[in-house]
């Protein structure tokens, strides 16, 4: 028995591994959308390690006012704020469509709920939603990037995963007409300056929702201060 579970133990790193990079895949590969308050349909992991999944079907008005929200970002900070905020009503969408309305955060508090989800269904699923957000181009400073995974002895965790535009990047993101010629700005004022410290290109940022229950905004924090433990001490 324990040579069993040893090697379930070991095959784990495999089996997430693969999930992260099938959703980050997915987050290369989502078509562009018909227009801007087009539907769409993303497929939601759950019940642990991605062995069951929906799809969810979100209305072209949901999306558009999830867009209108995001477009308020006005600095790469703000953005990420939103974008929490963002996959916990994309998530609370879903939770009304198939069983993940029962998720908790963590794994303890729902273990054996039909509808549960562990940190490959979260970074999987959340990934995804990204991805979508992405493809509709109401990411003005981050692009999604593969998941992510941390290690503890034998335990691990995995997490959706941002990293910051550089300054030439987010000029390309911009409407068509949008930017002012000759000024790094928009045409309502908007000043596109180089970002520094926490904000520097290529920075990378989790977004993590395994922390939270069904619909809350999830965590969002330096890659690095997660790779350290950081987050929400649950279990």
């Amino acid at each position: 028995m324990i040579r069993v579970l040893l090697a379930l133990v070991l095959a784990l790193p495999a089996v997430a591994q693969g999930a992260a990079l099938r959703a980050a895949e997915a987050a290369r590969n989502v078509p562009p959308e018909a227009g801007a308050r087009a539907g769409a349909e993303v497929s939601i992991c759950y019940n642990y390690g991605c062995v069951r999944e929906d799809r969810v079907q979100f209305h072209g008005a949901t999306l558009a006012r999830l867009g209108e929200r995001l477009a308020s970002a006005r600095t790469a900070a703000e953005e990420r704020e939103l974008l929490g905020e963002a996959v916990g009503r994309l998530y609370r969408v879903a939770g009304t469509q198939t069983p993940v309305g029962a998720d908790r955060a963590g794994n303890f508090l729902d273990a054996e709920v039909h509808g549960r989800m562990d940190c490959i269904d979260h970074s999987t699923s959340t990934t995804r939603l990204l991805a979508l957000v992405e493809a509709r181009g109401w990411l003005r400073f981050h692009r999604v990037v593969e998941p992510a995974r941390r290690t503890r002895l034998i335990l691990q965790h995995f997490s959706a995963v941002i990293e910051v535009l550089t300054v030439e990047e987010r000029i390309a993101r911009l409407p068509p007409g949008e930017a002012l010629a000759g000024c790094n700005c928009t045409e309502d004022g908007r000043v596109i300056e180089a970002a520094d410290g926490a904000d520097r290109p290529g920075e990378r940022y989790v977004v993590d929702s395994w922390f939270v229950d069904n619909g809350e905004p999830a965590v969002v924090l330096p890659l690095a201060e997660w790779l350290n433990g950081g987050g929400p001490n649950v279990q």
